[in-house]
């Protein structure tokens, strides 16, 4: 009897324990569940946004083409010509404190007017010769001061052809590595302060970074009239979750 009467109690603890255990299946399961509705739920629940940074930066490379043209009946003359001009310019700039290897003299550019049937030629000169001198420096100030003064070479009898509109004065700013970091991580956060402006509107809270595209960086003249100076312009597009 008494061995009966310990067989049913041992039988009552393991159901205990068995029902126990289910139940506490049961009860992560129901966890689980939540949770992976709750994901499904707020899995699609993102925002994205843009965050701009904007600089304005002064030019620190010039390139300036120095124009020089001439016309003439006689080859020989007009490279006697072009040589003594392509001289007295390059003095002229070395004189003034342009270095020689910021000065690259270009081949001359020949047109035949008799070879083109479409030509006026009469009391015309047969050869239209254009020759284009290139300083290409970082001495910014200096460039813009000499641009000014090109006229003193007509003492020397060289006329400089300017305005042309295929030679224009081109200023460029090549030291973007320098600004680069500082202007992503102001546009990052402009991104993620908008986010939370919008996770705050609509009742939510901002939750981690879905996915961020870094953009592409832009230099561009601040205007037409101010070459020299250049805006620099970078957006990064990010997306966030929104939690509730």
């Amino acid at each position: 009897f008494f061995q009966f009467q310990i067989r049913r109690i041992m039988k009552i603890k393991s159901f205990r324990i068995e029902s126990v255990v289910v139940a506490l299946g049961f009860v992560l399961l129901g966890v689980f569940i939540y949770l992976g509705l709750d994901a499904l739920a707020t899995r699609d629940r993102i925002v994205s946004v843009r965050g701009l940074a904007e600089r304005e930066v002064k030019a620190n490379k010039v390139i300036w083409p120095v124009v020089y043209k001439t016309t003439g009946n006689d080859l020989n003359a007009i490279y006697a010509d072009i040589n003594n001009a392509n001289k007295v310019i390059a003095a002229f700039l070395k004189g003034n404190g342009i270095e020689e290897k910021e000065i690259s003299a270009g081949a001359p550019r020949i047109i035949d007017l008799q070879a083109d049937r479409y030509a006026d030629n009469l009391n015309r000169a047969r050869y239209n010769v254009t020759c284009i001198t290139t300083v290409t420096t970082d001495k910014i100030e200096l460039a813009n001061q000499l641009m000014l003064r090109m006229g003193e070479l007509l003492k020397q009898g060289i006329a400089i052809s300017a305005n042309d509109y295929d030679q224009q004065v081109q200023y460029e700013f090549t030291k973007l590595n320098e600004i680069k970091p500082a202007m992503i991580e102001e546009a990052t956060k402009n991104a993620r302060a908008a986010a939370e402006k919008f996770a705050e509107d609509s009742g939510s809270k901002l939750g981690k970074i879905k996915d961020a595209q870094q953009g592409q960086f832009s230099i561009e003249d601040r205007d037409q009239y101010t070459p020299g100076i250049k805006n620099v312009r970078i957006v990064t597009y990010v997306s966030y979750f929104l939690k509730s």
